[in-house]
């Protein structure tokens, strides 16, 4: 089908990857609301799991490698057009990697998610000896939230010329905005089916309205299905599973500098065994590893270790949050980190993250083999980094029938659907 004919265009998803995807086919240059109808569908709602819980890093030390560079770009490029600083909190910033002493009874400021009564003293006053210390394992000056009796080493991964990072939540929820803005439909409701004719591809798409309940069927000449862990769902040949995965927002006792920190946490004997707000049921290891995001507007965005123990629910809105797993995350940080443990929780979450069952690994990006049946899925940790290339590259499959920006032969779904 030619881009100048008629398409019924459905996102099967409303995440980064779908909400992207609406954006690039909205800027594509053979684009005709008048002739291309383009609908989203998402189950609960824009940006409910992991696109909108998810720590946002940008990198060009990401992966693969096929599609970061472009992806990395295209993230620049949307900021600058759309004030991205101010709109979803994109910025350059240092990333490293910290190994540390975590220190006993550290956890009194954020049990109970609310600010430490009394005196917080910054880093920032560190003394002469404190100073030696961190000058000595090579931290730099304006990371000054961590302990100095804690910091052991420190290593750079990456400087504003090749790190960024946005939140998100607002990054996702604006792509669908600017979408909308240019003629996309998004609908609340659970996909059932995908109707294919043998020769001539997809036909239509069933879904139960989230509102009414009603199965309502929508004509399709092309379908995407970027629905993240769900993506087996709906499109069961698809190699992909979730892994739940928690993490907290912390309001620091004062503002941080800009760093993603990855740690290496030693633990001391005996962490963990004190009153809590929720008793941690599982013994910690010797070594943990949280990741650590400072954000715009005085936010700090830590995350753990993935677990399988809950299956994948119905939908982000069903998605179980362990309380004792968020608590680990926030004594860990509290450990290491005067500035967070002196906080104030604002957050304690979970979702699932996209992971591709093959040797292959993901994402997967591209044909399915049933014309007209595109798949967008399986980004792991990488979505939000990822989605923009990812969605330009639909909106070429879609109009042109081919990746142009970049060569993702080894993304290709034909290679893994089972």
């Amino acid at each position: 089908m030619a881009s100048s004919d008629k398409k019924d265009i459905v996102i099967i998803g409303g995440g980064i990857i779908g909400c992207t995807s609406a954006y690039f086919l909205t800027r594509y240059p053979s684009y005709d609301p008048s002739k291309h109808k383009i609908t989203l569908l998402e189950a609960s709602k824009i940006a409910g799991g992991a696109s909108g819980k998810a720590g946002g890093l940008l990198a060009l030390w990401a992966y693969p490698s096929n599609i970061v560079p472009l992806s990395y770009r295209l993230h620049a490029q949307l900021a600058q057009e759309h004030d991205g600083e101010n709109r979803w909190g994109y910025r350059r910033i240092h990333c490293g990697q910290l190994s540390a002493r975590g220190r006993l009874d550290q956890t009194k400021g954020t049990l109970k998610g609310q600010p430490a009564k009394g005196e917080s003293v910054s880093l920032n006053k560190r003394d002469g000896k404190a100073l030696g210390k961190v000058t000595a394992a090579g931290l730099p000056k304006d990371l000054n939230w961590f302990a100095a009796e804690s910091v052991q080493s420190y290593s750079e991964m990456g400087d504003p010329d090749t790190t960024a990072q946005v939140h998100p939540y607002h990054f996702t929820t604006a792509m669908a905005e600017l979408a909308k803005e240019k003629g996309v439909e998004i609908t609340l409701g659970s996909v059932t089916n995908i109707e294919t004719t043998e020769g001539s591809g997809v036909k239509s798409v069933t879904y139960q309205d989230k509102s009414s309940g009603e199965a309502i069927t929508v004509p399709a000449t092309d379908v995407v299905v970027s629905a993240g862990p769900w993506t087996q769902r709906i499109y069961p040949p698809a190699p992909i599973s979730g892994m739940r995965a928690h993490s907290v927002t912390i309001t620091p006792s004062v503002p941080v500098s800009a760093y993603a920190i990855f740690t290496d946490i030693s633990l001391p004997p005996g962490f963990g065994k004190t009153e809590t707000f929720v008793k941690s049921k599982r013994p910690h290891g010797k070594t943990v590893t949280p990741e650590i995001y400072a954000r715009p507007n005085n936010e700090a965005y830590a995350c753990g270790e993935g677990d399988h123990l809950v299956p994948l629910p119905k939908t982000t809105e069903d998605v179980e949050t362990d309380l004792a797993r968020c608590q680990d995350i926030i004594d860990y940080v509290a450990s290491v980190s005067d500035e967070l443990r002196d906080g104030e929780v604002t957050a304690r979450q979970a979702c699932y993250l996209p992971n591709v069952q093959a040797a292959s690994g993901g994402p997967l990006i591209g044909e399915t083999g049933v014309n007209g049946l595109l798949l967008a899925a399986g980004h792991t940790c990488w979505g939000i980094q990822n989605g923009p290339g990812t969605g330009k590259l639909i909106s070429e499959f879609v109009f042109d029938g081919k990746a142009r920006s970049a060569n993702i032969g080894s993304l290709d779904p034909r290679r893994v659907l089972v």
